[in-house]
């Protein structure tokens, strides 16, 4: 099993560690909470609109959190605990060059947009209007911050070109990465493809000529 396919098999410790029966759980309520956000807004959705869409009580919700924020946080760490694995995989990848490890974490970001397409989608609507938003764009900046670090490090190593600018080009790729909230559909699958394709575009406009 390759580094990418293992994000499919990850799940939340947090999550499992409070299942409950089929239909009661928390997953089942987080993935809930997600659609429901992502469809009418954070703050435009009750608790009252979750316990409906799910058709059980708001006690059987609180029986798995305090509250709506809480579902906020577990969604969004969701999301970001893929993309900070992706980073960490790649940080391990001591003997690689720079632009080696660019092009991975590409690759293992669009997976983690795929595979958890509904919480990165949520993710990147978040706007610092809450506790829980502005860590989570905490994190995002330190994420930002690591990858422009490794365009720093291939521009030294010589393999990506001096004239970009290291923050913006990494935002670039990023953008690229992100836009697929627009329009893909796990249901499509492809998902190799899809990163390769977005990994090809991405860095053959950064690669220094020979």
């Amino acid at each position: 099993m390759n580094p990418e396919e293992t994000f499919g098999l990850l799940i939340d410790q947090e999550i499992r560690a409070r299942r409950g029966r089929p239909g009661h759980d928390l997953e089942t309520v987080l993935r809930a909470a997600v659609q429901l956000f992502n469809e009418r807004g954070y703050d435009a959705t009750s608790m009252d609109d979750l316990a409906k869409r799910l058709k059980i009580t708001k006690s059987s919700i609180y029986h798995h959190v305090r509250g709506k924020q809480e579902l906020l946080r577990l969604a969004i760490d969701h999301a970001l605990d893929g993309l900070d694995d992706a980073m960490a995989q790649v940080l391990r990848m001591h003997e690689a060059t720079a632009l080696a490890r660019l092009e991975s974490l590409i690759r293992l970001s669009v997976h983690v947009l795929a595979q958890r397409l509904p919480y990165v989608t949520l993710l990147l609507r978040v706007r610092g209007n809450s506790d829980v938003e502005t860590e989570a764009l905490r994190r995002r900046r330190l994420f930002d911050h690591q990858v422009t670090a490794l365009v720093k490090q291939a521009q030294a190593e010589g393999t990506v070109r001096a004239d970009v600018d290291p923050a913006t080009a990494s935002r670039l790729v990023f953008g690229m990465v992100n836009s697929l909230i627009e329009w893909y559909s796990p249901e499509r699958g492809g998902a190799d493809e899809l990163a390769a394709t977005v990994t090809a575009l991405a860095f053959d406009g950064l690669r220094t000529r020979q």
